[in-house]
């Protein structure tokens, strides 16, 4: 059957500003390293005053983890709709007008509500690492009053964010998200998004599971953090509960993909890592690219790999179309 849609994602809308900082930094301001941590909005505006007279910002683009993931795949290919909310100021425009360009279908109106768009701040540390303090502003009301049911049962795949159990009216979105798609027999998939979401938002972020999901993305220390176990032999058993499907994600180690019946280990592809944001976001966006058009699930983690050892490589969380799709090409 035909469908209008290859992707309906549900996400947050954040605009991403990145910094290079030094481990020192993080330390001197109290900021754990590697996770992403919530801020209200005078917390992150006295922070990018010290980052601002620290080193100057090296991007500002639309981001948040589902958006770079239908961005990606809308460049390879995909017919995709990105469910989001932003406010009627110069950032939320700035990200609708981002959507459209990327050839990717939005709920977003020329007139918005009032409000302050969403923002992330991303510290990227000598050893490629990020750090992300986020303000959501309006995109923590993201509700189902966003929803377009017609695109949504309209489509192959539904691919949910993990940062969205950090909000009731999200989660609430989500779950009628999941009721519409499996009346419509549209397959489900879900990212966990961050190790922060699995250590202290584990009961909301299981909440998003419904019932399980057809494709589940993690990487190996939410995967453990989700199991509540360190060995992750182990952990693969739980997520096997839980998703038909999935992938954990392992660095430089490469990955872990799994079925009902089988689990094939991956080797990462050669690369000079320095900005690991957007990594694992283009990685499920490849993944999600392939699916939709009836790749193979081996074939579609090795597309994936390939993507994410070019992300990688520079710096912001994603590539340039001409980038994207060359690697449909590469052997």
């Amino acid at each position: 059957m035909s469908r209008r849609f290859d992707i309906y994602a549900i996400g947050n809308a954040l605009v991403d500003l990145e910094y290079a900082v030094d481990e020192d930094f993080l330390s001197q301001h109290g900021i754990e390293k590697g996770v992403m941590t919530l801020a209200e909005a005078d917390a992150q505006a006295a922070l990018l005053n010290a980052l601002d007279a620290n080193a100057p910002r090296l991007k500002q683009a639309s981001g948040g983890s589902a958006a770079n993931s239908i961005i990606a795949a809308s460049a390879m290919g995909a017919r995709c709709f990105y469910h989001c909310k932003v406010a009627n100021d110069a950032l939320g425009t700035l990200y609708r007008d981002d959507l459209l360009a990327a050839d990717v279908s939005t709920n977003l109106k020329e007139v918005r509500p009032e409000g302050v768009t969403g923002t992330c701040v991303v510290m990227v540390t000598p050893d490629t690492d990020r750090t992300m303090n986020t303000y959501l502003g309006i995109t923590a009301e993201v509700s189902r009053a966003e929803l377009d049911p017609e695109a949504l049962q309209d489509s192959k795949w539904l691919y949910i964010e993990g940062y969205l159990c950090t909000s009731d009216s999200a989660r609430d979105a989500v779950a009628h998200a999941h009721e519409l798609a499996k009346a419509a027999g549209v397959k489900r998939a879900l990212t966990f998004s961050d190790p922060a979401m699995v250590q202290y938002f584990l009961p909301q972020l299981q909440t998003l599971l419904a019932d399980g999901v057809d494709l589940l993305f993690c990487n190996e220390d939410e995967a453990r953090g989700f199991a509540g176990c360190d060995d992750l032999d182990q952990a693969l058993i739980t997520l096997r509960g839980v998703a038909e499907r999935g992938i954990i994600t392992c660095g430089k180690n490469g990955a872990w993909v799994w079925t009902q019946t089988s689990v094939l280990e991956l080797p990462a592809c050669p690369a000079t890592p320095v900005d690991t944001l957007g990594a694992g976001d283009s990685f499920a966006g490849a993944v999600l690219y392939g699916l939709s058009q009836r790749w193979t699930f081996e074939d579609c983690a090795r597309l994936a790999m390939r993507t994410a050892a070019q992300v990688v490589s520079q710096f912001g969380p994603r590539l340039s179309i001409e980038q994207y799709r060359a690697l449909l090409s590469a052997d």
